[in-house]
């Protein structure tokens, strides 16, 4: 099987085929995934045989490249993420995955970056059986004990490349008190949400979920991963039927997107039952003195009105407010109205990054628009104008100077 199917990234991916720069071995790395998923639908034995090579040979590939940007460890770690359940489901004879696991060890073991590192977190998913985590248990622990029975006594800092991948296996393996008393051991200086989550997970999975968010809540301190730890907690809380007790606690610190709008989808999506508009509202308290960062997540939810609030309460990015007046003349003209004035008060305000005379007549168009729309005479639209640059002269005299032409009738 492995030696009669030639792969497409086994060459590209040769010891330090890379230079400096990331973004040619991360397409490198799309274009690997890309040829073992497809395999995979067809032959997921094989799959499994491509990923355990590629993970191989990845490490060794890429040493030279540069990660201070940390766009290849996202790469790298996005592959990790794509690839073990393509290991774990593989329906392979023991002695097939034990020789999987021996390679990938040895790729963890000889990774100095460490790329590979985070491999270590699915290792009992990787065994696929609890008798093979358990050998994987009985391989790494006695390591792992005498280091940290070192450093207690010494106060020396130890590392040991295998101590993610050994909590794993252990936690698999289903000795959870074995797994806590051995975490114990590594807290001779302070206590590590990286090693706890396992305990926390122990405790978890032993049907002690009430002990489980009292130790991981023990684990907060300095440097600690807050948002990890809530998250923890509100899958606890969630999957013992608690979700109000979830909500209340660990919601809002626990869910963080790259956006406001998709932070409150995530939220929303756990807690179906709960209304859309409270968890909105208790988003934005979450966040006082920025009401007005919440003016999109708002109105792309449906909630207009909260939207033209929020913008009102604290300043909001002036070019999104123009592009909502603008987008929604026409169906909802009275919030577009609201949202293009808003807007312009923004630039008196001094709203807003590099606006120019442009953002200031895009933004009294679509204030015409809305008006035309909502059946509001242009006569009432530039009143309103007029007594904006009244109300704050020395901030309108940038509007005056770019509208004047257009009040003047």
């Amino acid at each position: 099987m492995a030696t009669t199917y030639k792969w497409r990234f086994a060459p590209r991916f040769r010891r330090n085929a890379f230079g400096w720069k990331s973004d040619t071995p991360i397409q490198r790395i799309k274009e690997a995934l890309t040829e073992i998923k497809a395999i995979a639908k067809k032959e997921p034995v094989l799959a499994g045989e491509g990923a355990v090579l590629f993970l191989e040979k990845l490490a060794p590939a890429i040493e030279q490249v540069d990660s201070s940007s940390g766009g290849i460890g996202s790469a790298v770690n996005r592959a990790i993420e794509t690839l073990v359940p393509i290991i774990a489901k593989a329906d392979v004879s023991r002695a097939v995955r034990e020789k999987w696991l021996d390679r990938l060890w040895d790729a963890l073991q000889e990774d100095d970056m460490p790329y590979l590192e985070y491999l270590g977190e699915f290792w009992g998913e990787l065994c696929a059986t609890r008798e093979i985590a358990c050998y994987w248990a009985d391989y790494s622990s006695p390591t792992l004990t005498t280091m940290w029975d070192h450093c207690a006594r010494t106060g020396e800092y130890g590392y040991y490349k295998g101590t993610t991948a050994c909590l794993s296996a252990l936690y698999a393996s289903g000795r959870h008190e074995e797994l806590l008393k051995l975490i114990a051991k590594s807290e001779y200086r302070h206590k590590s949400w990286h090693n706890r989550i396992w305990g926390a997970k122990a405790l978890a999975a032993s049907g002690k979920p009430a002990e489980a968010i009292r130790y991981a809540e023990e684990s907060k301190g300095l440097n600690a991963p807050l948002a990890a730890i809530a998250e923890f907690c509100e899958g606890v809380l969630l999957h013992s039927g608690f979700a109000d007790e979830a909500y209340a606690r660990y919601a809002v610190e626990a869910t963080y997107a790259t956006t406001n709008l998709a932070t409150f989808k995530a939220i929303a999506k756990k807690y179906p039952d709960k209304p859309r508009e409270a968890i909105l509202r208790d988003l934005v308290a979450s966040q006082p003195g920025q009401e007005g960062k919440w003016f999109a997540a708002a109105k792309d939810a449906g909630f207009f009105e909260l939207a033209i609030e929020l913008a009102n309460r604290s300043p909001s990015d002036p070019r999104t407010l123009i592009r909502a007046s603008r987008d929604f003349a026409v169906e909802r003209p009275e919030f577009a109205l609201a949202a293009g004035m808003t807007a312009l008060r923004g630039i008196t305000d001094g709203w807003g990054y590099d606006i120019t005379g442009s953002d200031v007549l895009d933004a009294y168009a679509a204030v015409l628009a809305a008006a035309g729309a909502a059946g509001v005479d242009e006569s009432v639209v530039k009143a309103d104008v007029r007594a904006l640059i009244a109300a704050n002269p020395n901030g309108g005299q940038f509007i005056q100077r770019m509208l004047e032409r257009q009040l003047v009738h």
